[in-house]
């Protein structure tokens, strides 16, 4: 993905309308290798919760670059499975810098001290466990590359593969990909899946807020099942309201 740009310039947020563009039809390969390989992007790292559709970005920058710094979150309520998941994918792909984040333990005993804010008040949970956590990873980075799929739910069926958010770059190689050429890459590379999905978990969290998809449903309709919730925070809009 060949783009333009004065002599030294570094990309920010204000250039996220113009790379979109010029990365709407530019490959997963391209798009990563170029987000990559020019310093224009800056400090770039990748997030990834190690869930039901992580291998196959993962595999992508690993065959970039496998010492680029990957974010991984655990938030102390993830399946003991993806714990495991985490380790011998990183393993598999020879991923050379997985930082595992942890929630403040001082935040937790002030909003969550009876580990509960999951049961009545999730957005608060994924705050302190999650959004926090990551905001302060990220600010040693200046662009950032997620998984998210366009597929996956209707709040995503618009994602540009290049966003602003905040004081840093967002990139979505996968935003165009389908269900069907992730299955693909994934058999062609013989990447390990995780354990939950033969178990009817197409989209994995935390494990009290993530239950089983029935047939016919939304990939994410598992997850804060019974709440008008459809994501952590992590990607909310820049400026959102704190949940607490």
């Amino acid at each position: 993905m060949a783009t333009q740009r004065a002599e030294g310039k570094r990309y920010g947020p204000a250039d996220a309308g113009w790379l979109a563009a010029h990365a709407a039809n530019a490959s997963a390969e391209a798009l990563i290798a170029a987000v990559l390989g020019d310093a224009a992007w800056g400090r770039v790292a990748v997030v990834s919760s190690f869930g039901a559709e992580s291998a196959v970005l993962l595999d992508l920058v690993a065959e970039v670059n496998p010492a680029v710094p990957v974010l991984f979150v655990d938030t102390g309520r993830l399946f003991v499975e993806t714990l495991a998941y985490a380790r011998d994918l990183s393993a598999h792909l020879g991923l050379r810098d997985v930082r595992w984040i942890s929630p403040d333990p001082d935040a937790l005993a002030r909003v969550d001290g009876k580990g509960l804010r999951w049961s009545y008040d999730p957005d608060g949970c994924c705050e302190v466990r999650k959004v926090l956590p990551l905001a302060g990873a990220l600010q040693a980075f200046d662009s950032w590359i997620s998984g998210r799929k366009r597929f996956q739910a209707d709040t995503r069926a618009r994602l540009a593969k290049v966003e602003a958010d905040g004081v840093r770059l967002k990139v979505n190689p996968l935003a165009d990909w389908s269900a069907a050429m992730l299955a693909a890459r994934a058999a062609e590379r013989r990447l390990p899946p995780h354990p939950l999905v033969a178990e009817g978990y197409p989209s994995i969290g935390c494990q009290p807020c993530t239950t089983k998809v029935q047939p016919g449903e939304d990939p994410r309709a598992g997850r804060w099942r019974g709440w008008d919730k459809t994501e952590c925070g992590i990607h909310a809009p820049p400026g959102s309201e704190p949940a607490f």
